[in-house]
């Protein structure tokens, strides 16, 4: 695997990573207390980021072996 291939399969599972604890937030009693903007805010950032991920996944899956 060349050097710029495995950076993005680091940074795609450092932004799995970073999902994944976003995901546990948004169902927590702290996110449930904020106000429906920030909720709706943070729920747009969690969809963005999952596109992202699915984006990185698409290309990981092109790398030549």
């Amino acid at each position: 695997m060349q050097d710029f291939q495995q950076r993005v399969v680091d940074e795609k599972s450092e932004l799995d990573d970073k999902i994944g604890r976003l995901r546990v937030f948004c169902g927590g009693t702290i996110f449930k207390a904020l106000p429906l903007d920030e909720q709706d805010r943070l729920a747009e950032q969690l969809a963005t980021m999952d596109h992202y991920s699915n984006v990185l996944a698409d290309r990981i899956a092109h790398f030549e072996a």
